[in-house]
Order: C-alpha cells, then structure tokens, then sequence
C-alpha cells in the first residue's frame, strides 16, 4: 500500500457518514456502540496531528421514526419535519461521544447554495476554517430543514465532497456498507473483485457502478463516483470503505478500501482554480515594499496597498500590480472595494476602527494569492 493510500498521512480529513451505518433502521436509534468506536478513531486522528470534520448522514432516518412517518420516499415538508427532529437527537449523540474525549463539537448546517454563492461560500469557509484553528470538530449536515427540491444536495456523499474541495482537505473518507469500488456488482456477480486505486474517472469506470440500495440510502456507487470527480479535481484523495465494523478509521488502516488518486495537491488545485478559472473584478496596486513581501512569500496587507481598482466583493479574485502596471499576479481579496479603499496604508491594527468591525488582517492571504 503506497502511502498515498493511508489515512494517516492526510492532514485534513473529511469523514462522511451514512444513515444505514449510523441508525437503527427500524428503531430510528443511534448504533451508540458503533459510533463510540467511531468517536475513539476521531480523537486518535487528532490525537497525532491531523484535523478531522464529520460530515453525518441520519438526521431524517432518526427524525422520522419520532414523528410516526413511514419508510420510503417523504414529501418535502414532511423530510424538513425530519431533518429539525432529528438534527437535535443526532448532535447530541456526537456531542456526548466526542465530550467523552475532551472534544468539542460544533454543528454546521450547509446547502447547495452555501457552495455556490460566492460570498456564502467564504463565510462557510472561514467559519470552517476558525473551528479547526479553535480544536473543533465541525459536524455538518444537509440544511434539510429548509432546503428545497432545487437547492437540495441529495446525497451527503456530494456533500461531503464539496465541504472537502470547499477547505481544501487532502483526505476524504466515505464509509460505506461496501469496501470499495468493484470491477461489477459484488451482490449479483460472484467474480466482481475490488479496485484499489483509481486515478481517473473512466467511462469504464463509471460503467462498474450499480444502483443504491432500498432504505434511508440516498447514495450508492453512482453518487460515490460523482464525489470522487469532485475530490480529484480538488487534488483530496477519497477512500471507499466498508464501515460497519467497530473502529471504522482503525480498520482503514489495515482493510480493503478504493482510493481515489489525484494528480495534483489541495493546494496547487487551489492556485490553478484562482489563476485560471476566475474573472478578476478589479485590480490593487501595491507600493515597494509589499512587492518585495510577496515575493519573499508573505501575505498582502493593506499598508502596502497604493490604490484600489473596480467594483468587486469580499471574496473575488483580483489582478495584483505594481506601481507601473505589471501584473504579478491574481487572488482572493478578503474586503470588498468599498472596504477596501478606507483601509489602504493603514496597519492592521486600525482596521477595526477605519470600518466599524474586525476583519481578517490580510487584503489577500498568502495561501489565496498565486504570483506570476
């Protein structure tokens, strides 16, 4: 097994959990035996450095039991009922599973939306990203409350993925009731046999996938597969892997799993998605001194920003010039230019008092800036 293919050396991971692993079935409980196991795996992770966020499926399947509904496909407003009844007892059960360990849980409702509309997408980043710098671990979940038919993720294997691509996690682990990708379907073909590595989402391999199973599912190999593109092409490698037994991340250590191999790294994902796929808005023209900063791979501030270009917002990508108009480069600006242009050539310090409120000490942090 190659080291890419082991979960110990991710630093950030993603683990999705599914409703047929999480929930009794036909009691809508918690497999609290299951999920404590699941909780000593967590704090193992953390315990060796890593940081680790739970994307959790099962608030409906919970809910729905307490409210008398019945198996099969809900009406809209009957799943939000739910999903508000059984987020509750669902955040609770990690909470006192984590506490167990001295680990503070902190939940995270998200829709389709939140990852899509720019600003929203920053807010849920940067609230993610404060969790993990605090010792959190966020729990996050479909906002089934009030999303929509139009809104909906409708797997929290996509989810998971986008959260993944979202923070840029360099592990996603899907825990299944299944250990992999096979070559077929292994409940109707006998001579199916596992992949362990893909590299590279194929027709052939998108061929190999079959339908979800009957239940609270709403996943199955198709949505898995959809996950894996997203996770590929945000350079985080994705584990498949059967998650029933006790000590599910212990067990992927030493047990069978799919992984799902990128090419390139989080963060050099990240830089060629700002270099190449984003419009600038505008431009900041900076002064000598933070032109040699940059270079010396510091992050822009805004004392040595000369002058403000264009009508952007709090997230979009931006040209960086010098004084004499060459371009160094591009990056994600963090103040909108309204903001912008009352806090240029000031110290951090007066940030708070130039606008009213305490933003982030960087115009453009170093990690969303990508130089020529």
């Amino acid at each position: 097994m190659s080291n890419n293919s082991r979960i110990e050396s991710g630093k950030r991971i993603v683990v999705k959990i599914g409703s047929t692993l999480l929930v009794d079935q036909e009691h809508g409980t918690v497999h609290r035996k299951w999920l404590d196991t699941l909780g000593a795996d967590i704090a193992a992770c953390i315990k060796r450095g890593q940081e680790v966020i739970v994307v959790s499926s099962g608030a409906i399947a919970i809910g729905r039991r307490h409210l008398g509904l019945p198996l099969g496909e809900l009406k809209l407003d009957d799943n939000q009922a739910a999903a508000a009844t059984g987020m509750v007892r669902l955040a609770h059960a990690y909470e006192e599973v984590l506490g167990g360990f001295d680990l503070t849980v902190a939940q995270v409702l998200l829709t389709l939306e939140d990852t899509e509309n720019r600003r929203r997408y920053i807010n849920a980043r940067n609230t993610l990203e404060a969790l993990l710098r605090l010792g959190a671990v966020p729990l996050i979940n479909e906002n089934d409350t009030v999303a929509t038919d139009e809104i909906r993720f409708g797997d929290n294997d996509r989810l998971a993925a986008r959260v993944a691509a979202m923070i840029s996690a360099d592990v996603l682990v899907l825990l299944s009731d299944i250990d992999g990708l096979y070559t077929a379907d292994p409940r109707t073909d006998s001579d199916a046999t596992i992949i362990p590595e893909v590299k590279e989402i194929t027709p052939q391999i998108e061929a190999m996938a079959g339908a979800a199973p009957q239940g609270d599912s709403k996943g199955g190999m198709v949505t898995k597969l959809a996950a894996a593109k997203v996770c590929l092409a945000n350079g985080c490698r994705m584990a498949i892997t059967d998650g029933r037994d006790m000590h599910p991340l212990k067990r992927l250590e030493d047990g069978a799993a799919t992984w799902f191999l990128p090419s390139a790294t989080p963060k050099t994902a990240r830089k060629r998605w700002i270099s190449g796929a984003l419009r600038p808005a505008g431009s900041v023209v900076l002064d000598d001194g933070a032109v040699q900063a940059l270079g010396a791979g510091k992050s822009l501030l805004p004392a040595g920003i000369v002058t403000v270009e264009g009508d952007f917002q709090r997230g979009d990508a931006v040209i960086v010039k010098t004084g004499d108009g060459r371009e160094l480069g591009r990056g994600l600006v963090a103040y909108s230019a309204e903001d912008a242009k009352r806090i240029i050539g000031y110290k951090t310090s007066e940030i708070e008092s130039l606008l009213g409120y305490r933003g982030r000490d960087e115009m453009i942090h170093r990690d969303d800036l990508v130089l020529d």
